[in-house]
């Protein structure tokens, strides 16, 4: 049998003819950009998370760059990034010319350890930095220790950012992702917890002025006039053919989430002792964009996985600063040999709303018969 790894069709079949509808919509009536549905989609995001203002633009790497761009970032500032990422979360400053600075993970939750930025702050002082921005990645869906990081944020007049590419839907106790920190940005890239059929982007933000400012930056530098282009920016808007098929798969999401945590606690239970499993702390709610165990024989395992054709993935092979276009930039005095070590372990399964329980059954049967 074939076991897709995200299975976007079955969730286009349980949609019906809405994708369809939504789509003809912008069709016939040709506001291809910035539309009807781009603003709507930006509504109910915000009703959705809580948010006090959001706004889309093309990707998930754009959302970053242009909070660069509004915090006005450039040379000799320090951006503290997890090790254990993809590089869109140092890529998106580097452009503007920012210093990435390496920060290592906690070895439970894969998200940034606070101690460890502690010390890359002082590193970075110690190197004739400016530390300006804290950008923690909420990595396979749980949000990152915000409570720990705002205080540490705080104490350093630090803006702090929630890059939430895979944790759109999860919380905080009471606190949606989207309203986490000073600024979030988010993903709708087709494999996302929630994503379109293409690429796509968001900025959520409490700050009103903030909010205008990034959405000038994304046209243009755009004013008050089409013609008016009052700063320097970049051209970076959502679709309106995205925006409505995001429409149509968020009034879903829900659902789907709570689904999504059905099936990882599925799998917790089977493997718990056999593999280690995810920790998600108390009070939090994981979205689920991956499910990823650890393992010594990670690769072992995925070799026998592909042979039976059980699809996993690897995120990820390699932590930032031993990648050769970022090995250049600083790292923690400590190190980040927790970012090394998950690198060496980690393994995604197949996990989307439709995986049936009989699937996920020969999947946790072939991995516990394998170790």
């Amino acid at each position: 049998m074939s076991i897709p790894f995200i299975d976007l069709q079955a969730q286009r079949a349980r949609l019906g003819d809405k994708i369809d509808k939504a789509i003809a919509g912008v069709l016939e009536r040709g506001d291809f950009i910035q539309g009807f549905a781009v603003r709507e989609f930006e509504d109910k995001l915000a009703k959705f998370t809580g948010a006090s203002h959001v706004v889309s633009c093309a990707n998930g790497t754009d959302a970053l760059t242009l909070v660069g761009m509004a915090e006005e970032l450039g040379p000799k500032d320090a951006v503290f990034v997890p090790a254990f990422t993809f590089v869109a979360s140092a890529e998106a400053f580097v452009i503007l010319e920012a210093v990435p600075f390496f920060v290592d993970v906690d070895p439970e939750t894969y998200n940034m350890d606070p101690i460890s930025l502690k010390q890359a702050i002082l590193d970075a002082k110690k190197e004739g930095l400016t530390p300006r921005m804290v950008v923690a990645v909420d990595l396979f869906g749980q949000p990152a220790d915000y409570p720990a990081l705002e205080i540490i944020a705080r104490d350093n007049s630090l803006t702090l950012v929630a890059d939430a590419a895979q944790s759109l839907g999860g919380r905080i106790s009471n606190k949606k992702v989207g309203t986490l920190a000073d600024y979030t940005t988010t993903s709708f890239f087709p494999a996302k917890p929630l994503g379109c059929y293409g690429d796509g982007g968001a900025v959520f933000t409490e700050n009103s002025d903030k909010a205008a400012l990034i959405k000038s930056l994304s046209q243009h530098g755009k004013g008050t006039e089409k013609y008016d282009n009052v700063r320097i920016g970049i051209n970076s808007r959502l679709d309106s053919i995205q925006a409505a098929i995001l429409i149509e798969k968020l009034s879903i999401f829900e659902d789907e989430l709570i689904t999504r945590q059905q099936i990882a606690d599925r799998y917790s239970e089977a493997l718990k002792s056999t593999v280690r499993t995810p920790v998600v702390n108390d009070g939090n709610q994981s979205a689920w964009a991956q499910y990823t165990i650890s393992t010594d024989d990670r690769d072992g395992l995925k070799a026998h996985l592909n042979e039976v054709q059980i699809p996993s993935s690897i995120y990820y092979p390699l932590p930032l600063n031993q990648q050769g276009g970022y090995s250049r930039y600083p790292v923690n005095s400590g190190g980040v040999s927790v970012s090394e070590v998950c690198s060496k372990k980690v393994l995604s399964l197949p996990i989307h709303p439709y995986l049936s329980f009989p699937v996920q059954d020969i999947i946790t049967k072939n991995i516990i018969s394998y170790i």
